[in-house]
Protein backbone atom coordinates (compact mmCIF):
# COMPACT_ATOMS: atom_id res chain seq x y z
CA UNK A 1 0.00 0.00 0.00
CA UNK A 2 3.06 2.42 0.96
CA UNK A 3 3.75 2.76 -2.54
CA UNK A 4 0.37 3.88 -4.24
CA UNK A 5 0.61 7.06 -5.61
CA UNK A 6 -2.59 8.14 -4.47
CA UNK A 7 -1.07 7.22 -0.79
CA UNK A 8 1.79 8.82 -1.12
CA UNK A 9 0.11 11.84 -2.28
CA UNK A 10 -2.02 12.01 0.20
CA UNK A 11 0.57 11.55 2.79
CA UNK A 12 3.02 14.41 1.09
CA UNK A 13 0.19 16.37 1.32
CA UNK A 14 -0.74 16.36 4.89
CA UNK A 15 3.24 17.39 5.64
CA UNK A 16 3.04 19.79 3.05
CA UNK A 17 -0.07 21.75 4.05
CA UNK A 18 1.43 21.14 8.15
CA UNK A 19 4.81 22.94 6.10
CA UNK A 20 2.85 25.84 5.00
CA UNK A 21 0.17 26.76 7.72
CA UNK A 22 3.53 26.37 10.07
CA UNK A 23 5.81 28.74 7.87
CA UNK A 24 3.35 31.53 7.08
CA UNK A 25 2.22 31.40 10.89
CA UNK A 26 5.58 31.88 11.93
CA UNK A 27 5.37 35.63 10.35
CA UNK A 28 1.44 36.18 11.03
CA UNK A 29 0.37 35.08 7.66
CA UNK A 30 -1.81 32.68 5.91
CA UNK A 31 -1.46 30.65 2.86
CA UNK A 32 -4.75 32.39 1.71
CA UNK A 33 -2.66 35.76 2.00
CA UNK A 34 -0.08 34.71 0.07
CA UNK A 35 -2.38 33.62 -2.46
CA UNK A 36 -4.07 36.47 -2.99
CA UNK A 37 -1.65 38.99 -2.66
CA UNK A 38 0.72 37.12 -5.45
CA UNK A 39 -2.82 37.18 -7.50
CA UNK A 40 -3.65 40.66 -6.94
CA UNK A 41 0.12 41.26 -8.06
CA UNK A 42 -0.07 39.50 -11.16
CA UNK A 43 -3.13 40.45 -12.68
CA UNK A 44 -4.15 43.71 -10.52
CA UNK A 45 -7.22 44.81 -9.22
CA UNK A 46 -10.07 42.33 -9.46
CA UNK A 47 -13.63 41.75 -8.26
CA UNK A 48 -13.67 40.02 -4.81
CA UNK A 49 -15.48 37.03 -6.93
CA UNK A 50 -12.40 36.80 -9.99
CA UNK A 51 -10.20 36.67 -7.10
CA UNK A 52 -12.25 33.65 -5.36
CA UNK A 53 -11.85 32.20 -8.91
CA UNK A 54 -8.55 32.99 -10.03
CA UNK A 55 -6.92 31.88 -6.74
CA UNK A 56 -9.12 28.55 -5.83
CA UNK A 57 -9.99 29.96 -2.56
CA UNK A 58 -14.05 29.95 -1.95
CA UNK A 59 -16.33 32.68 -1.93
CA UNK A 60 -16.85 32.75 2.53
CA UNK A 61 -12.98 32.75 2.39
CA UNK A 62 -12.19 34.87 -0.04
CA UNK A 63 -13.84 37.30 2.28
CA UNK A 64 -12.63 36.51 5.61
CA UNK A 65 -8.87 36.63 4.18
CA UNK A 66 -9.86 40.33 2.36
CA UNK A 67 -11.33 41.46 5.66
CA UNK A 68 -7.67 40.17 7.10
CA UNK A 69 -5.63 41.48 4.70
CA UNK A 70 -7.57 44.69 4.52
CA UNK A 71 -7.34 45.41 8.40
CA UNK A 72 -3.18 44.71 7.89
CA UNK A 73 -3.53 48.10 5.39
CA UNK A 74 -1.89 45.44 2.37
CA UNK A 75 -5.57 46.09 0.02
CA UNK A 76 -8.22 48.35 -0.49
CA UNK A 77 -11.73 47.43 -1.54
CA UNK A 78 -13.66 50.27 -3.09
CA UNK A 79 -16.75 50.30 -5.23
CA UNK A 80 -16.60 49.52 -8.52
CA UNK A 81 -17.59 52.41 -10.50
CA UNK A 82 -18.88 50.52 -13.63
CA UNK A 83 -21.14 48.18 -10.75
CA UNK A 84 -21.46 49.80 -7.85
CA UNK A 85 -22.72 46.10 -6.24
CA UNK A 86 -19.51 44.83 -6.51
CA UNK A 87 -16.04 45.75 -4.50
CA UNK A 88 -12.88 46.11 -6.60
CA UNK A 89 -9.34 45.06 -4.86
CA UNK A 90 -5.87 46.64 -5.21
CA UNK A 91 -2.85 46.06 -3.25
CA UNK A 92 -1.47 48.63 -1.77
CA UNK A 93 2.12 49.44 -1.36
CA UNK A 94 2.53 47.73 1.89
CA UNK A 95 0.71 44.69 0.32
CA UNK A 96 3.66 44.72 -2.40
CA UNK A 97 6.33 44.51 0.92
CA UNK A 98 3.74 41.86 2.24
CA UNK A 99 3.96 39.59 -1.08
CA UNK A 100 7.85 40.25 -1.08
CA UNK A 101 8.00 38.86 2.65
CA UNK A 102 5.79 36.25 1.30
CA UNK A 103 7.53 34.85 -1.48
CA UNK A 104 10.60 34.55 0.34
CA UNK A 105 8.49 32.52 2.95
CA UNK A 106 6.99 30.19 0.41
CA UNK A 107 10.44 29.81 -1.24
CA UNK A 108 11.74 28.67 2.18
CA UNK A 109 8.60 26.64 2.74
CA UNK A 110 9.51 24.58 -0.46
CA UNK A 111 12.84 24.34 0.25
CA UNK A 112 12.60 22.51 3.69
CA UNK A 113 9.42 20.60 1.58
CA UNK A 114 11.30 19.40 -1.79
CA UNK A 115 15.03 18.82 0.70
CA UNK A 116 16.11 15.71 -0.80
CA UNK A 117 15.80 16.54 -4.32
CA UNK A 118 17.96 18.53 -6.65
CA UNK A 119 16.92 21.02 -8.68
CA UNK A 120 15.89 19.15 -11.62
CA UNK A 121 14.18 16.76 -10.03
CA UNK A 122 12.21 19.35 -8.39
CA UNK A 123 11.32 20.59 -12.03
CA UNK A 124 10.43 17.07 -13.04
CA UNK A 125 8.06 16.69 -9.82
CA UNK A 126 6.07 19.96 -10.04
CA UNK A 127 5.99 19.00 -14.21
CA UNK A 128 5.03 15.91 -13.34
CA UNK A 129 2.00 17.10 -10.32
CA UNK A 130 0.99 19.58 -12.97
CA UNK A 131 -0.11 17.31 -15.51
CA UNK A 132 -1.83 15.47 -13.09
CA UNK A 133 -3.83 18.29 -11.61
CA UNK A 134 -4.87 19.51 -14.94
CA UNK A 135 -5.81 15.93 -16.11
CA UNK A 136 -8.32 15.91 -12.75
CA UNK A 137 -9.34 19.87 -13.58
CA UNK A 138 -10.54 18.96 -16.89
CA UNK A 139 -13.15 16.20 -16.08
CA UNK A 140 -10.77 13.57 -17.64
CA UNK A 141 -11.07 9.89 -16.84
CA UNK A 142 -9.26 6.87 -18.26
CA UNK A 143 -11.11 3.86 -19.83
Amino acid sequence: MEQLPSYLLTQTAAHASRLVTDGFAAVGARGYHYRMLATLRETGPASQADLGRRTGIHFSDVVATLNELTDGGYVERAPDPADRRRNVVTITERGERRADELLERARAIQDELLAPLSPAERATLAGLLDRVLTHLRAGATTD
